[in-house]
């Protein structure tokens, strides 16, 4: 009964805490469906069955699940209870929406930690319940806490862990330090990058021990970090069967924080970049800046710099005194996280949701900034300022998120443009996530809620119930009149706006368009012009965008398109990915292969190349034929008639970048033809090539000669010139009688 009673105080005293709980609960009940019900990451969910198998008994093939799989390097320790729960009770099928709502409670009680921290921290339940409001409110982490199994669920053992080691260093005791020691260990079990806070303890301990009063202090110090080290290792150890039978695979999964195997592209400030490339150093508080709430940014910095004042004033303080060692600890751990992933090259995809654990210092530097501003000694207007700033935060924060629902992972704050079309697709990763599958696919069930809807092979259909599966038909040979659905994202070609467009803010996310209007169009246009490629299939080039026709293809071909490759090669290499620059050519194969189909017995596929200069294409299909693409010679002669010419002989030269492009109008067949000559004198002759030294001068002679293209009744040439500085040029054409014209001008770098 007194427990009963202790109960009730404790949910009286923190009532707010219980009434924010209790909404999201109810937004959980009424918003779960727009989030994409019951989608978990299947690497995950594959490492929690292979762990119950090999509890269970299934020891050598479960272990060797549990070594090959490509998750190997995360933990089971939250997967294996959802495996188990769903065995146990017969949730076999992810549609039910099992795993999507377990996780988002979980990250609930993330919130709840945030305001029980901020409570032990700060002393003030208002500042708490901030605290947790900010922590559920930030739109791209509530979105993800819905399906992701990997980083939310970190973020939310991050803050936990946190709470533990603030209570343990407040209380000193050895039982706080032991279940710190456990959760910390079960922490580096769902993801490696736990080591930082593990690091981070014993480096307070070893503090603690330096400036211990006395022999008897110090060894007390000692035991509660030996008892903390050894906690963590065990459990550690002990929730992870893989270091079982082999404990040295620990050094595996150490050099997970430096790479993992997968390799997956990114968009960044309109730069691709690759997984395995390893990020610029200002990715990490560029990606956070643009993608968190301003107001909790703003204090943030307040909160760190009144940190790092009050550090500078008493440095020893700033290593012994418990609260203001903790925030200096709070502002280490951002920093040296940011460090480690651009020394280490970490292997972050898209945004920075990898890293989403960031989240919870910085939040707690926000709430240490609005503690300073609404301090006691403060004027009082000063602390209703503060408040109403952290209030109006909130309800802008809510406001924002309403208004992209269900599409919250894509929120950016206005530090970005979010008005111009495309703009933020065009320069940062956007979400292709199952909410916007799922609003694309309801939209086109709605318009038909009856009868068969014929759809391309990747139409999703993971989120639907069994009766509206059963209505799709999917193909790939799609016919005039029929109800035809196409699932088309941006970068495999032009996205137009429709009914059933996803879109955030200015930005497309994914068309689902009528294939057959769509690719007729786009053969259309083709055939208006004159193919670069002729072969099986006829190869179109209208700028960026290349369009395969065939017409009146065999209904075999459909089966064929999965051997689609496009390779692409850059007028500069350095403009491919880190990965592929040993092969000289950007890969682009999966992009024709997903939009090629057969409309009306006419083959047809769509692809954008990438946005920077591109020398040549090669394409076909594997197997079957292969051809290259020379030059785009028209987008070049447009280029270079927005330039005033460098000199002119027969043709204008003109440049750019570092690319020279020689046009001529009215130009016949026998001056295309006609041998090019190209001499470039280098400012340092130690830059020229072994063979051209004693020559003063580089001969790309027959490089130029080799790329010359007609466009209608003109002639183009185009010739990438070598990385080094030039001081001048000479240039020309010659025929069998010498010389016919040359030009000399000089080359300012």
């Amino acid at each position: 009964m007194h427990s009963r009673r202790s109960i009730a105080r404790r949910l009286r005293r923190h009532w707010a805490l219980v009434a924010t709980g209790a909404l999201f609960l109810l937004v959980l009940a009424f918003a779960l469906g727009d989030y994409a019900l019951g989608v978990a990451e299947p690497g995950q969910i594959e490492i929690g069955k292979a762990a119950l198998d090999y509890l269970a008994g299934d020891g050598e093939r479960a272990f060797e699940r549990l070594l090959y799989a490509h998750d190997r390097y995360y933990g089971a320790i939250l997967e294996a209870p959802l495996v188990a729960g769903e065995r146990i009770l017969g949730l076999e099928d992810s549609r039910e929406g099992y795993r999507g709502r377990l996780t988002h409670l979980f990250f609930l009680v993330g919130g709840g930690f945030s305001y029980l921290l901020a409570l032990r921290m700060f002393g003030n339940r208002a500042l708490a319940l901030v605290a947790a409001a900010l922590f559920l409110l930030h739109p791209r982490i509530y979105a993800h806490s819905f399906l992701n199994a990997k980083d939310v669920p970190f973020l939310v053992m991050f803050m936990i862990s946190l709470y533990l080691a603030h209570r343990a260093f407040r209380r000193e005791t050895l039982g706080a330090f032991l279940l710190c020691g456990v959760w910390i260990g079960l922490l580096v079990n769902l993801r490696v990058m736990g080591l930082l806070l593990f690091a981070a303890v014993l480096v307070l301990r070893a503090l603690d021990v330096a400036f211990a009063r006395g022999r008897e202090e110090r060894m007390r110090v000692l035991l509660t970090a030996a008892a903390f080290a050894l906690a963590a290792v065990l459990t550690y150890y002990a929730s992870l069967p893989v270091l079982w039978t082999d404990p040295g695979r620990f050094a595996e999964l150490l050099e997970t924080l430096g790479s993992h195997p997968s390799m997956v592209e990114n968009l960044f400030q309109g730069e691709r970049l690759y997984s395995g490339d390893g990020p610029p150093f200002d990715y990490v508080p560029v990606w956070v800046g643009i993608t968190t709430p301003p107001a909790t940014l703003l204090l943030a910095l307040v909160g760190a710099a009144t940190l790092v004042w009050r550090g500078a004033r008493r440095p020893l303080d700033a290593l012994r005194n418990g609260p203001l060692r903790f925030g200096m600890m709070l502002i280490a751990l951002p920093v040296a996280t940011t460090v480690a992933v651009v020394v280490l090259e970490n292997n972050v995809s898209h945004d920075w949701r990898q890293l989403s654990f960031l989240y919870a210092p910085l939040l707690l530097l926000a709430i240490a900034g609005l503690h300073w501003l609404a301090r006691p000694p403060r004027g009082r207007w000063l602390r209703t300022g503060a408040y109403a700033l952290a209030g109006a935060a909130i309800a802008v924060t809510v406001v924002s998120m309403v208004r992209i629902h269900p599409y919250e992972d894509n929120y950016f704050n206005a530090l970005t443009d979010r008005t111009t079309p495309e703009r933020l697709a065009s320069r940062y990763y956007v979400h292709l996530s199952p909410r916007s599958q799922r609003a694309a696919v309801a939209g086109v069930l709605a318009a038909h809620p009856s009868g068969s809807i014929f759809v391309s092979r990747s139409f999703p259909d993971a989120l639907l119930p069994a009766d509206d599966r059963e209505r799709l038909i999917r193909t790939r040979d799609f016919r005039s009149g029929e109800r035809n659905f196409l699932w088309l994202s941006p970068a495999a070609g032009r996205c137009p706006a429709g009914p059933h467009a996803v879109r955030v803010y200015a930005n497309t996310l994914r068309c689902v368009l009528d294939p057959v209007a769509y690719f007729g169009e786009a053969r259309r246009e083709a055939l208006a012009g004159e193919p670069v490629v002729r072969a099986r299939y006829d190869v179109y080039r209208d700028g960026r965008e290349l369009t395969w026709v065939w017409d009146e293809c065999p209904a075999a071909e459909v089966g064929r398109f999965g051997r689609f490759f496009l390779h692409v090669y850059p007028r500069d290499a350095g403009d491919l990915p880190g990965w592929r620059r040993g092969h000289d050519f950007d890969n682009l194969d999966w992009v024709p292969r997903h939009s090629a189909v057969r409309i009306d017995g006419n083959c047809v596929a769509v692809a954008l190349l990438p946005e920077y200069p591109v020398a040549r294409v090669r394409t076909g299909q594997i197997g079957l034929w292969s051809a290259e693409a020379p030059p785009d010679y028209a987008g070049a002669r447009r280029d270079a008639l927005a330039t005033e010419p460098l000199a002119r002989g027969e043709f204008a030269i003109h440049m750019e970048g570092r690319t020279l492009i020689y046009v001529r109008d009215g130009c016949t067949e026998e001056e295309a033809v006609r041998p090019f000559f190209l001499h470039l004198y280098a400012e340092n002759d130690g830059d020229l090539p072994d063979a051209r030294r004693e020559h003063g001068f580089d001969n790309l002679d027959a490089v130029l000669t080799r790329n010359v293209g007609r466009v209608g009744e003109s002639c183009v040439a185009i010739v990438d010139l070598p990385a080094y500085p030039i001081a001048g040029i000479r240039t020309g054409q010659s025929d069998a009688s010498g010389e016919r014209w040359a030009v000399e001008f000089a080359l300012a770098e």
